[in-house]
């Protein structure tokens, strides 16, 4: 998903040279095969050198939290934002990794967690409830990145010092909820859409057929059965549901105003 974020100069020139450095290094770091305590060496380093960090004052391995140390974290002028939990370079990720970080996160109410091996890095976000919970915002392959493309810019600039106090990572996660194959699935099997193709269908052809004939059809043999059953089509659903009843609330009250 593309970002709409303004990129300065300056970081968008960090961000290229840092990537076209990073890239030879980190590409080499699973061959060499490398310990967890150098591929944190390494991540500390790209914290600085590609997002923009003060490596002394901003990066710590030193946060304590019930009574053991994170991996990193990043702590700008006094307030954690941050957790990082760093895999030596030669492991696979995966989400057992992420729970000791996640406990941290959710212990020190801190949402933004950090999950990388130098050359993958997955960012998650902790959703504070009964029981506490969490959900992958985006994640980056620094060796398949591409200085050219803004889009992969906007992305690591999504994590750089410039952003660590504005909202543009929260505003790209309400994005990225918004906009994905399982809202789309759902609108497409909607009345709206029903309509504008039994309409198409009417103009073109000359076929008589409902709308509740062609939502059908869309949901059970035009779309594939994981877009359409499931937790995911289900809490999208459930999302547009309330998009709709907001904005039908909205309508009630603009006509109750004007009637006035």
């Amino acid at each position: 998903m593309s970002t709409n974020i303004k990129i300065p100069k300056r970081a968008q020139d960090r961000i290229a040279a840092g990537l076209k450095q990073y890239q030879k290094i980190v590409g080499k770091l699973r061959e060499r095969d490398i310990s967890e305590a150098d591929t944190v060496t390494v991540v500390k380093d790209m914290l600085a050198d590609v997002f923009g960090y003060d490596k002394y004052a901003e990066l710590t391995s030193e946060q304590q939290i019930r009574g053991t140390f994170c991996d990193l974290a990043v702590k700008v002028e006094g307030k954690l934002y941050y957790l990082a939990e760093v895999k030596a370079a030669g492991i696979n990720l995966n989400n057992t990794h992420l729970r000791q970080a996640i406990n941290y996160g959710a212990h020190q109410g801190i949402e933004w967690i950090i999950l990388t091996n130098a050359i993958e890095w997955r960012i998650y976000r902790i959703k504070f409830g009964q029981p506490i919970d969490y959900e992958e915002v985006f994640s980056l392959d620094i060796c398949k990145l591409s200085t050219r493309s803004q889009d992969d810019i906007a992305k690591v600039f999504l994590l750089c010092r410039e952003n660590v106090s504005t909202d543009a990572l929260t505003a790209f996660h309400q994005q990225a909820q918004i906009v994905n194959r399982f809202v789309v699935a759902d609108l497409l099997r909607g009345g709206a859409v029903a309509a504008t193709v039994r309409k198409e269908l009417r103009r073109l052809f000359d076929v008589k057929v409902t709308d509740e004939e062609i939502a059908l059809l869309i949901g059970t043999e035009v779309l594939k059965r994981d877009v359409v059953d499931g937790d995911p089509p289900a809490a999208a659903s459930a999302m547009v549901k309330k998009a709709e009843k907001a904005l039908e609330r909205k309508r009630v009250k603009a006509a109750a105003i004007a009637a006035e």
